[in-house]
């Protein structure tokens, strides 16, 4: 099934974890994709893969704090392949060590996460939604975070930059929705990304899953697929919506976990 055959989508952020099986997953349905990365290795490995697969892409760089970059990004999808019609805005940077409370904050490094995490969407829409209305319409897909959604004791910065992404896309949905151009965004939750396996202590990992409401983690395909779907004319009639995947994690009571600790301990008594 090729769902989104004759389309040509911009990826940021798209030689690993999300970015990467987004991109993969676009190809698999028939997209062509340019794969923009800081990794600029990382990008071409991952587009002659995809072409080993049988797909069509193109890996390029890309410094999404930079907007010249951005521009050339999209520069350079409109050239190789005529047009652009999907963008992925997946680009996000945090830092535990910087992005602390508020009273602690590092301000340069709230400046450089709002910078990448929200400008670089704002840029990487300002430069496509052109293109995108002269090809009839397209789709724009920004990754925020649930992040965006609930307070945390630390990541200040990234938890902002996020929510201004969310709302961001509300603003790009109402603004350019005459024009065919739907905007939409995923929410990951935890995700099982290769960064994610490689330096999340199973402390973490463990206090992650008590809260889930279902019993695993999710995959970056988990992300793919939304993606696609929200790619996809399969999604055609929705727009300025934020899909937030993540197990359930923010959908209960937080004090559920905890609470059905206690009756399991109850009834073994």
């Amino acid at each position: 099934m090729r769902r989104v055959e004759g389309k040509v989508a911009l990826v940021t952020g798209g030689a690993s974890g999300i970015g990467l099986s987004a991109a993969t997953l676009l190809a698999r349905e028939g997209a062509k994709v340019v794969i923009a990365d800081f990794n600029v290795e990382g990008a071409k490995e991952a587009a002659a893969k995809i072409k080993q697969q049988g797909g069509e892409a193109a890996g390029i760089f890309l410094d999404a704090g930079n907007e010249e970059s951005i521009k050339a990004a999209v520069d350079f999808t409109v050239e190789h392949y005529g047009t652009i019609t999907v963008l992925f805005n997946n680009v996000g940077l945090t830092n535990l060590h910087k992005d602390l409370d508020v009273v602690n904050i590092d301000l340069d490094e709230w400046d450089r996460l709002m910078n990448v995490n929200a400008k670089s969407v704002l840029l990487g829409s300002r430069f496509a939604i052109p293109h995108m209305i002269k090809a009839g319409g397209g789709s724009i897909i920004n990754t925020t975070s649930m992040a965006a959604f609930a307070g945390d004791s630390t990541r200040s910065a990234y938890g902002a930059s996020k929510a201004a992404v969310a709302n961001l896309t509300r603003y790009i949905a109402a603004q350019y929705g005459k024009d065919g151009i739907r905007c939409n965004a995923v929410a990951p939750g935890l995700i099982l990304t290769p960064a994610a396996k490689n330096n999340m202590p199973q402390e973490v990992l463990d206090i992650f899953a008590k809260f889930n409401a279902l019993p695993y983690h999710g995959e970056a395909d988990d992300i793919g697929y939304t993606v696609v779907f929200l790619a996809s004319d399969e999604s055609k009639f929705i727009t300025g919506q934020t899909i937030q995947v993540e197990g359930g994690h923010y959908m209960a009571n937080p004090s559920i976990a905890d609470f059905n600790q206690f009756l399991e301990k109850a009834r073994n008594q």
